[in-house]
């Protein structure tokens, strides 16, 4: 562990001489690529191996994605670099309802604002950073020409992609609802609660860039996260541009309904069941 943390160390001290991180315009863009495997679930058992790929082709726009994170010491503004569907030759508009909007991030204040719109309506969801408590290993690899350290973390399930909906978290949700209200009724203490599914994360993050920014709603590590697999999802930098030589200005933004992430949840739940209620519950 000693000679783990001495080879850390040497790596941000050669590089803060040689991109100078402490000046104070230092600035940098990652750019990832996203790729996520697609599940279908029991009516996925049903379709032929023809189907699937048809499926797979017509939902590449959300199974696969490229993002440009901009940052500096302190913050960062990462965006999905959007692009026409290659069939309907326009953007997914119903599925952009359920992606990750422009988000920032302020490592110094503990800071999280993102863009969301659902269904015409903006929001800009405040909250604080995601807490994850690393656990830093001695593994390396190569990622483009920096080098790369391996952590892993847990984090609840539920706190994953909770910009999202899909028809089991309501499903979810309501079973929950009802097991309480019976708990409730016959008076004995809910125990609901006393497991919670966690998923793993595992990153990679380079010293050489010593920055405690990444993709989304990861960060903490000492040095740009590179790499993360989370669940059935991978995101990979493919490009990084120290002090690009047009830069980008980052501003938190400030526009929309102002709501946390537990009340931005709720308010998606809550319209798509109206949504199913009133189609008559085919969901």
């Amino acid at each position: 562990m000693k000679a783990f943390t001495i080879k850390v160390i040497a790596l941000i001290l050669i590089t803060l001489i040689s991109i100078s991180v402490q000046s104070q315009d230092f600035q940098g863009k990652a750019y990832y690529f996203s790729k996520s495997k697609m599940e279908l679930g029991k009516w996925g058992a049903k379709l032929s191996a023809q189907q699937k790929k048809q499926i797979q082709e017509r939902l590449k726009n959300r199974l696969e994605k490229t993002y440009i994170l901009t940052f500096n010491r302190e913050e960062s503004i990462f965006k999905e670099d959007e692009k026409l569907d290659a069939m309907s030759g326009a953007t997914d508009t119903w599925g952009k309802n359920f992606t990750p909007g422009s988000q920032y991030k302020n490592v110094k204040t503990n800071t999280l604002l993102q863009e969301q719109e659902f269904y015409g309506k903006k929001f800009l969801i405040k909250d604080k950073l995601q807490e994850l408590e690393w656990v830093m290993g001695s593994e390396t690899k190569k990622i483009g020409n920096y080098t790369c350290f391996k952590a892993v973390s847990v984090l609840p399930q539920s706190e994953l992609n909770w910009w999202s909906f899909s028809w089991d978290k309501l499903r979810v949700k309501e079973k929950k609802t009802d097991s309480i209200a019976k708990e409730i009724t016959i008076n004995k203490p809910s125990n609901i609660d006393e497991t919670i599914p966690l998923a793993q994360i595992e990153a990679w993050y380079s010293p050489q860039i010593p920055v405690s920014q990444g993709p989304l709603e990861y960060w903490g590590l000492p040095g740009l996260i590179l790499e993360i697999s989370v669940g059935d999802t991978t995101m990979l930098c493919s490009k990084v541009v120290i002090n690009p030589k047009d830069k980008t200005n980052i501003e938190a933004p400030s526009k929309g309904e102002v709501v946390s992430k537990k009340e931005y949840q709720s308010i998606i739940l809550n319209k798509m069941k109206e949504f199913r209620d009133n189609r008559g519950r085919r969901y």
